[in-house]
């Protein structure tokens, strides 16, 4: 059967299912695993099939690996390490009243912004797509983005309010977790959550005492904030991020920012920071940490990677290191091969519970570049100033054909198919699917008390 037509037809596929060896409540119900599989494959959107082709060509997998690794994937809770969800469309038209009304840049980034992450819930065409993308994936939970790169409280907690209203206005869909226990039911109940993680430590600034700069570091806890990046490629009071030269460590502030994300129960994530940073905050932390979204630097020492040195303290801790979807870290090919070759190389040389995946990336609303075009005014185009953060080295790099495509957040159950084709088995590529992430979520949650 040739793979194209086997991917198109959702009655195989379930077929193939229940006669593939699943877990013991799978097995119970091999119906349900079936329409599992099935939502997995069947009436995919064009540009979703299109990524689908473009991995399959790659992996060139078996009927009996495919068969394998989709039952799989459906059956499994995939929590991707740190990603977004899928992304809406501008409103193409209101944009372009804001730029006529004199809007600022600030205020158009803000705007594009909000409309990509909300435009879910108030346009009934980009929920339709919002929610087939969800279905593809067969992913339970994304460990979302949901913070702007910075310190400032203020700064950090406007898409942490954008993904609280998706999801409680979406919440028969795509709800938002706040403890393990609820992602877990999300599965069970075969919908979808967000558990949120911010892009900074939330600091007053005011330096007047080691507390009162970290006081709102529990405040965005009790809002939801799970995950923390240390550092977003520049220096800041904590260590140096992955774009400084100097790579000079953390700082005694950025100690105590340590000991207090593992007192309030937020996990420590140095994807972003220096390996200096991060192999420090290893060795401090009291708590498993995370680099939630990098590669192996042994593969390939870009500045966003990390070398065996950083992944074993990591390890070390109980941790992991996600391993994300961005052709110019993976290099090779920059494809969903490159890919598998950074999760071959955490898992084989510190383990596979020290390994999973974090995309980085998010599916795209197809109706993007006609609303783009709607947008577009013009003689308004102008130079603006690289922002702050941008501290990427010169890259000439050019990911083969397709090669994006192949890792598309969407094709999720083909990454499980690439796993089962590099000989994992059943319990490890759960592992690397999701159990390693929930393990560390769990390790860093505080006890509370039971309800009476």
């Amino acid at each position: 059967m040739e793979r194209r037509n086997f991917l198109k037809g959702a009655a195989p596929l379930a077929a193939a299912a229940a006669a593939t060896p699943l877990t013991a409540a799978a097995a119970e119900a091999p119906g349900k695993t079936g329409d599992a599989v099935g939502d997995l494959t069947s009436n995919l959107l064009p540009a979703i099939q299109q990524a689908r082709e473009a991995a399959l060509a790659l992996l060139k997998p078996t009927p009996k690996d495919l068969e394998r690794g989709l039952a799989l994937h459906a059956d499994s809770l995939v929590f991707d390490s740190y990603g977004f969800s899928p992304r809406a469309a501008i409103d193409g038209e209101v944009f372009k009243a804001a730029i006529l009304a004199g809007a600022s840049d600030a205020e158009l980034e803000d705007l594009r912004e909000d409309m990509g992450m909300t435009r879910c819930v108030t346009s009934a065409e980009e929920q339709r797509e919002y929610l087939e993308a969800w279905r593809a994936s067969g992913v339970t939970c994304v460990f979302q983005n949901a913070g702007q790169e910075g310190q400032d409280p203020m700064r950090l907690i406007k898409r942490l309010a954008r993904f609280t209203y998706t999801t409680d206005m979406l919440r028969e869909h795509v709800s938002k977790a706040v403890v393990p226990d609820d992602i877990e039911r999300v599965k069970a109940a075969g919908k979808h959550c967000l558990y949120m993680t911010g892009n900074g430590v939330p600091l007053t600034q005011d330096w007047v005492s080691i507390p009162d700069e970290l006081r709102y570091l529990k405040i965005f806890y009790q809002l939801g904030i799970r995950m923390m990046h240390l550092t977003y490629q520049r220096r800041n009071m904590i260590g140096d991020g992955c774009g400084e030269t100097t790579n000079a460590g953390l700082s005694d502030f950025g100690k105590a920012v340590v000991a207090e994300m593992n007192r309030v129960g937020v996990i420590v994530d140095c994807a972003h920071s220096g390996w200096q940073t991060s192999l420090e905050a290893a060795q401090v932390s009291a708590k498993p940490m995370v680099a939630s979204h990098s590669v192996a630097g042994a593969l390939y020492a870009h500045i966003r990677s990390k070398p065996d040195e950083v992944i074993k303290a990591i390890a070390d801790t109980d941790g992991l290191i996600g391993i994300c979807c961005i052709p110019r870290f993976l290099r090779g090919n920059g494809d969903l091969v490159a890919l598998l070759d950074h999760v071959d190389h955490v898992a084989k040389k510190f383990g596979v519970d020290h390994v999973a995946i974090g995309t980085d990336i998010s599916h795209s609303s197809s109706n993007s570049a006609a609303e783009n075009k709607k947008a577009a005014i013009g003689g308004l185009g102008r130079r603006k100033r690289l922002p702050f953060r941008s501290l990427w080295p010169k890259d000439d790099f050019i990911p083969a054909k397709g090669a994006a495509r192949s890792l598309s957040w969407t094709n999720w159950p083909l990454y499980t198919v690439g796993l089962v084709q590099r000989g994992y088995s059943d319990d490890d590529i759960r592992k690397i699917l999701g159990g390693n992430v929930m393990r560390v979520a769990r390790a860093n949650m505080v006890e509370t008390a039971a309800a009476g």
